[in-house]
């Protein structure tokens, strides 16, 4: 086994509660002392500066980070999602889906072959290795592997190589465009914050990229954890955390705009509903700052089925609904996302819509679809520190307040708006990291 130091939350909660306090005590300008605020280039600051914003303005929050409340789950207690804490059986099955892996498998190698040694044993773990389980959305946390912005460049081209052969393009298009906006926001926070860099997200592997032997790697930064586990011919990307704050924002003169898809499915679903079908698939409450449940450290959540019944819904509406899942995992390749969507399909009878909050354009709401095979959850959250200036630069920003509408600085404080997002989807009932089809291989082939 490979010998690394525990990740340590608790610290990392201990951190953020410190750093509320002194916001609460003394607002903004204890903020930019502690992280040390400067339009210095973030990714190239000094070690004193790393060690200021590893304990500095973390920007990621409860609902989907392994902060306050949350804990990990070690691998091997790992039974997944369920409904009632009882695991739905014989969902899952090793097959051929027809679907190569071979150009993955290359890249992976590839990319491994590229590292040096001490960057290789670094982020190379074993196929049961409780690193899978110990990812976080909190941009702070510690996290192993090897870090995209010590690399060079031709090994994070190597690496990009990976994420476009594991994803769709417009998966690597989202996820690249999480990298930025991260970026962005710690330029509009006046910079020199290691961790709010496009540099600042790891790759770790689990087991050695094979064609016929189980294997996975897992991206992990603020606002992404891409879990993706292979065995054959089969792929598994769940769970896979994406969000950011913002979401709209101007780098390096590209604009980018991330979750209109994910925001305008979501209410084309919910605004297809008749009067009676809305009344079942909408809460009675009203949704909150951070409503998200099945966020990190949530692999043995207990999560009842609540809304509308997909059994309940025209061809036309389940065609909405499909559209809406489509939207999530077509982040996964288009081969292996195809067939991620017909075993979807296969239950949508039982899968279930629910939402909370209002169905304007441009409401902040929560919504989730839920079913023996498949979990999404969109959850609209108050800022926390983005300002509200979609287009500010370094040297315009480094002297602004940190705060955005609604009191966007506040660790989870404000109104909920389209400008901080977090998504989630997971595989319920054991699916989630291949744990079941790892069991499953054992099992059959040892």
């Amino acid at each position: 086994m490979h010998e690394h130091r525990p990740r340590t939350p608790e610290a990392e909660r201990s951190r953020r509660w410190f750093m509320n306090k002194a916001l609460l005590a003394g607002g903004v300008a204890a903020m930019a002392t502690m992280t040390g605020c400067s339009s210095d280039s973030a990714d190239t600051a000094s070690s004193a500066s790393s060690d200021s914003a590893a304990g500095g303005m973390p920007s990621g929050g409860p609902g989907g980070g392994m902060g306050p409340g949350a804990s990990q789950v070690k691998y091997a207690d790992v039974k997944g999602v369920t409904t009632d804490g009882t695991v739905v059986e014989d969902l899952y099955s090793i097959h051929s889906t027809d679907v190569s892996t071979d150009a993955l498998v290359k890249a992976a190698q590839t990319f491994l072959d590229g590292l040096s040694t001490k960057e290789r044993t670094s982020c190379v773990f074993d196929i049961d290795a409780d690193e899978w389980t110990a990812w976080s959305n909190v941009d702070g946390y510690d996290r192993k592997g090897v870090r995209m912005g010590d690399l060079t460049e031709k090994q994070r081209n190597l690496g990009y190589a990976l994420l476009g052969k594991a994803l769709s393009a417009d998966g690597l298009t989202r996820t690249r465009g999480i990298m930025k906006l991260n970026a962005f926001l710690g330029d509009s926070n006046g910079g020199n914050q290691k961790t709010l860099t496009e540099g600042h997200y790891f790759f770790t592997f689990m087991g050695t990229p094979s064609t016929t032997r189980p294997w996975g790697f897992q991206y992990e930064g603020h606002h992404v954890a891409i879990n993706y586990f292979v065995l054959g011919d089969q792929v598994v990307m769940t769970p896979t955390f994406m969000g950011s704050e913002p979401t709209t924002g101007t780098y390096k003169g590209e604009r980018i705009t991330l979750f209109r898809p994910e925001t305008t499915a979501g209410l084309a679903m919910i605004r297809s509903l008749t009067t009676d079908r809305r009344a079942r698939a909408v809460s009675a409450q009203s949704n909150g700052n951070e409503d998200m449940k099945a966020g990190a450290g949530q692999d043995n959540l207990k999560l009842a089925y609540e809304g509308l019944k997909g059994s309940e819904l025209t061809s036309a509406q389940q065609e909405k609904l499909l559209d809406l899942v489509g939207v999530y995992v077509g982040c996964l390749n288009e081969g292996h996302a195809e067939v991620k969507m017909a075993e979807v399909k296969k239950h949508l009878d039982d899968t279930y819509f629910y939402w909370m909050g209002e169905t304007e354009d441009d409401s902040a709401f929560y919504y989730r679809v839920h079913s023996p095979v498949v979990l999404i959850e969109y959850d609209a959250q108050a800022p926390l520190f983005y300002k509200g200036d979609s287009s500010a630069t370094p040297s315009a920003s480094s002297g602004s307040d940190a705060g955005g509408p609604g009191g966007g600085m506040g660790m989870g404080g404000g109104t909920p708006s389209q400008e901080h997002i977090h998504t989630i989807i997971r595989t319920p009932n054991g699916g989630d990291y291949g744990i079941d089809l790892l069991k499953l291989h054992l099992e059959n082939d040892h």
